[in-house]
C-alpha cells in the first residue's frame, strides 16, 4: 500500500509534470503566434494562417485566442472570402463578447456584405458600452439612413457633431438626411454653412449641385458641379453627375462630352451607354 508521504510525493510529481506540459504548450503557442505575426508583416498570409491555426490547436483554451480569430478573419477578408471571415469574427466574439475592435470588424464586414440589420446591432452593442464612440455612431447613422430611419440617423449624426463639431462626414450625413426627410430649407442652409467652413472641398459643391438639381435650380447646379469638376478634374463621379444634369437640361452634347471624359477616367462603359440612352 502507498503511505501518505508517498501519495504526497506522487501528487507533487504529477503537478510538476502537468505544469511542465502547460509551460511547454504555452511556449509553443507563443512561438507560433510570433511566427504568424512575422508572416503577416511581410504579407505571407498563407503562412500566417497556418501558424495561427496551429496555435489554436496547440492551446485551444488560451485567453488570447480571440485575437487569433480576428487575425484569421482579416486574412479571409483580404482574400475576399467574406463568409469565412464572418465565421472567424463570430468565433472571436464568442470568446470575448466585449472586445470593441473585434465587434467593429464584424460590423464593418456585415455592412459590406449588405446585412444592414446585423451591422446596426453590432454598432449598437459597441455604443451600449461606449456611448461616445464616434466611428460606431457615424456608421450606425449611415446605416439608419440607408433603411430610411431618418429620425435615428439624425440623432446619431447630431451626437457625433456634439462630440466633434468639425466632423465633416457627420455634417454631410446630417445634411443628406434632412434633405431626404422633409427639411429641404434646413439642409440647404447647412450645406451653405459647411461650404463657408470648407471652401476648398470639391465634394461639398457636388453635393450642393445635386441638391439644386433636385430643386430644378439648374443654373446654380451647373455652376456648383462645374466648380467641383474644376477642383478635381479626374473625379469620375463629378463628371457623371454633371452629365446627368446636362441630360436633364436637354444639353446632350455637353452630357456626351462629360461621359467621354468619364470613360477615359475609368467609368464603366455599360453604365455610361445606359446613361446616354435615357430620353
Amino acid at each position: 500500500m502507498v503511505n501518505g508521504k508517498m501519495k504526497h510525493l506522487l501528487l507533487l510529481m504529477l503537478l510538476s509534470w502537468t505544469l511542465t506540459l502547460e509551460v511547454r504548450a504555452q511556449t509553443a503557442y507563443e512561438t507560433l503566434v510570433q511566427q504568424g505575426m512575422d508572416a503577416l508583416a511581410i504579407d505571407s498570409l498563407h503562412q500566417a494562417e497556418d501558424c495561427f491555426r496551429q496555435a489554436l490547436k496547440q492551446y485551444p483554451h488560451h485567453q488570447s485566442n480571440y485575437l487569433l480569430y480576428r487575425y484569421l478573419g482579416q486574412i479571409r477578408e483580404h482574400q475576399e472570402r467574406g463568409q469565412d471571415a464572418l465565421e472567424f469574427y463570430t468565433s472571436g466574439l464568442d470568446l470575448n463578447p466585449t472586445n470593441t475592435e473585434l465587434r467593429l470588424d464584424r460590423a464593418a464586414l456585415l455592412y459590406r456584405l449588405g446585412n444592414d440589420g446585423r451591422a446596426i446591432s453590432d454598432y449598437s452593442d459597441v455604443l451600449d458600452t461606449e456611448p461616445d464612440h464616434i466611428e460606431a455612431l457615424g456608421m450606425r447613422a449611415y446605416l439608419y439612413s440607408r433603411i430610411h430611419d431618418y429620425k435615428r440617423a439624425r440623432a446619431d449624426y447630431e451626437h457625433v457633431i456634439r462630440l466633434d463639431p468639425l466632423n465633416e462626414k457627420a455634417h454631410i450625413g446630417l445634411i443628406l438626411v434632412n434633405d431626404r426627410s422633409g427639411r429641404p430649407r434646413e439642409a440647404m442652409e447647412q450645406i451653405n454653412a459647411l461650404i463657408a467652413i470648407y471652401p476648398g472641398h470639391a465634394l461639398l459643391y457636388a453635393i450642393r449641385g445635386g441638391m439644386e438639381q433636385q430643386r430644378k435650380l439648374y443654373e446654380q447646379a451647373v455652376a456648383d458641379l462645374t466648380r467641383a469638376v474644376e477642383m478635381e478634374p479626374d473625379n469620375v463621379d463629378f463628371r457623371v453627375s454633371r452629365a446627368t444634369l446636362y441630360l436633364e437640361m436637354r444639353k446632350r452634347k455637353l452630357a456626351r462630352a462629360d461621359v467621354q471624359t468619364a470613360l477615359r477616367l475609368g467609368a464603366d462603359p455599360l453604365e455610361m451607354a445606359s446613361l446616354l440612352k435615357k430620353p
